[in-house]
């Protein structure tokens, strides 16, 4: 297997850190915020895996 390259290991960080901003931040946040949190999140990491892929053609 390839070894990663820095782009992808910081696409990978900044989806690993995403995912836990976004947990610690449902136990604070009223629902209808937290689950306005969790979508953009979840469309940010869409964005991160289209451009992850488009590098790595």
């Amino acid at each position: 297997m390839e070894e990663k390259n820095e782009i992808d290991k910081l696409i990978d960080d900044m989806i690993a850190g995403g995912d836990d901003l976004v947990k610690n931040l449902k136990t604070v946040l009223p629902n209808p915020l937290a689950e306005s949190m969790v979508m953009f999140h979840e469309s940010h990491v869409a964005n991160l895996k289209k451009i992850q892929k488009f590098l790595n053609r």
